[in-house]
């Protein structure tokens, strides 16, 4: 936070005010003693005790501005009672003008100003100050003080408008850099999904030629080894090479706000079995069931059939209270499934209770052609269902 005195004095406007009526003193008594003793008025020390309560209502023309025009016209009541006008008097009238006008908006500007000028010419017309306007004729002392009133009127409109102005192109340079940054975000989104494109499509010519060079060295093992051992070292430094391509792929599409890639090994279908056991000692009752015979999968299933169990035991640990849950595994001729279901208090009236974790369920169930299905059981509960086709090549043993 910026110090010293200017930062002291804009925390703390009334303070700033006070002492600018003090300063608005300060100036009558300065000036009053600098002009020659023949044009001091009469009654000069009455007029100078005066001057303070004159203007005191400039100490209040940013935290109360009516109630400082209000004070400020009561003072008019100087120069028809008393016969005194302190030139502090006419110094607030100044100032509060300007300050109603470069700070409120126009409608409050105008009747502020018609409030403090229209008594103060009427005043000075029927009592002028002592022995500085004799022979001046009621039309000029009129228009001499609404002209004072509108120049102050003026110069703080100007300065509202001033500020209205500055404050739009701020406004509009803020949005524009806004803009900007996005444009940036988007461009660099834009350059990282082409860069994508391009590695993907070198990963995957990488992966053809070792497939290729494979089936070849498969071929002729028997008749050439020599042969085959060259196409099996071309194909250990072409996946070298294709494991270099797929971090960078993962460096180029991590996100800022993303951490690292971590290229730990991935959990599968061994994995559940250890979750379910983490889930367990974590306070729910879980048992795990296996229905057929585990086959080959492609390692991505196996992730994705271990993700889904985590979330949906994740969400029944949260939510089911006191509960039990069962997670079943089935393996049929052409298909894998994954059923998580608890005896928990369900979803609540008019929400989903796993939330976005859902969206991630069916993002990774479609890329591989299945189908989840979500949902209160009908004896209470929640059940979360996945089925996915298993496709033998490129599987591993499950």
């Amino acid at each position: 936070m910026t110090s010293g005195p200017k930062a002291w004095l804009r925390r703390h406007p009334l303070a700033a005010d006070a002492l600018l009526a003090v300063g608005l003193v300060g100036a009558e008594i300065v000036f009053t003693f600098l002009t020659p003793r023949d044009y001091w008025p009469p009654h000069l020390m009455a007029a100078l005790a005066w001057s303070p309560v004159c203007a005191a209502p400039v100490a209040l023309r940013r935290v109360a501005p009516w109630p400082a025009v209000a004070a400020a016209v009561a003072t008019l009541a100087l120069p028809v009672l008393l016969d005194l006008a302190p030139a502090a008097q006419g110094l607030t009238f100044l100032v509060l003008t300007y300050t109603v006008a470069a700070t409120r908006p126009l409608r409050t500007a105008v009747a502020a100003a018609l409030a403090l000028w229209l008594p103060a010419a009427v005043v000075n017309a029927v009592a002028p100050p002592d022995g500085m306007m004799e022979g001046v004729s009621f039309a000029y002392l009129v228009v001499n003080s609404l002209l004072t009133g509108a120049v102050s009127y003026s110069v703080g409109r100007a300065v509202h408008g001033r500020r209205a102005a500055t404050e739009a192109l701020r406004e509009r340079a803020r949005a524009a850099e806004e803009n900007q940054r996005s444009l940036a975000e988007q461009a660099v989104a834009d350059e990282r999904r082409r860069i994508a494109r391009e590695l993907h499509d070198v990963v995957a010519h990488h992966v053809s030629v070792m497939g290729v060079l494979a089936t070849g060295a498969r071929r002729v093992l028997p008749k050439d080894p020599d042969s085959a051992d060259e196409a099996i070292a071309t194909i250990e430094a072409t996946s070298r090479a294709t494991l270099r391509e797929l971090r960078r792929l993962l460096d180029v599409l991590r996100t800022d706000a993303e951490p690292a890639a971590d290229l730990a090994p991935q959990p599968g279908l061994a994995g559940i079995e250890a979750l379910v056991d983490q889930v367990r000692e974590a306070g729910l009752p879980v048992t795990l069931r296996v229905e057929g015979t585990p086959g080959a999968l492609e390692e991505g299933v196996a992730l994705t059939l271990y993700r889904i169990a985590q979330e949906a035991l994740t969400n029944a640990l949260k939510h089911a209270g006191t509960a039990t849950a069962e997670v079943r595994l089935t393996f049929d001729e052409g298909a894998v499934g994954v059923e998580v279901a608890d005896t928990g208090r369900g979803p609540g009236p008019g929400g989903d209770r796993i939330g976005h974790g859902l969206v991630g369920m069916r993002e990774r169930v479609a890329l591989y052609g299945g189908v989840l299905r979500t949902g209160a059981r009908p004896g209470g509960g929640f059940r979360v269902s996945a089925r996915i086709p298993v496709d033998g090549r490129g599987a591993v043993a499950a």
